[in-house]
């Protein structure tokens, strides 16, 4: 069992930047987490969630869905159990609910929504 905690979401002009962060945790008490894949996923209202980007457990392997691309980064600190989403140059509609996912006990990037855990999620609202 893992649990994920979202911060960093709020409210922003468009054109403004936020980044969230992730941290991960296993609820096995002492249990340390390694070796899994990271994304990043949004919900707007009254449409699905989707993939925002991924990276692999190393950290050399990224996705990012097109609508993000050249404004959104992924990263990941290993070390601290934490995930990070630098969005910059918002827009309207990136408002959503964002989330985190992990797979555990896999190391190779994961571009779908087969991951095992989600966070309870941030919301982002980008006025215009």
């Amino acid at each position: 069992q893992v649990l994920l905690v979202e911060s960093g979401g709020g409210s922003v002009q468009a054109g403004g930047s936020l980044r969230l962060s992730c941290s991960a945790s296993s609820r096995n008490h002492g249990r340390a987490l390694s070796n899994y894949a990271m994304g990043w996923f949004r919900q707007a209202p009254g449409k699905e969630r989707e993939i925002v980007a991924a990276v692999n457990w190393s950290g050399d392997t990224t996705f990012y869905a097109d609508s993000v691309k050249g404004r959104f980064t992924m990263s990941t600190d290993n070390a601290r159990n934490m995930a990070f989403l630098q969005m910059n140059n918002l827009e309207p509609e990136d408002t959503a609910i964002y989330y985190c996912a992990t797979r555990l006990h896999y190391m190779k990037i994961v571009t779908n929504h087969e991951y095992d855990y989600f966070g309870q999620g941030t919301q982002v609202t980008v006025s215009s």
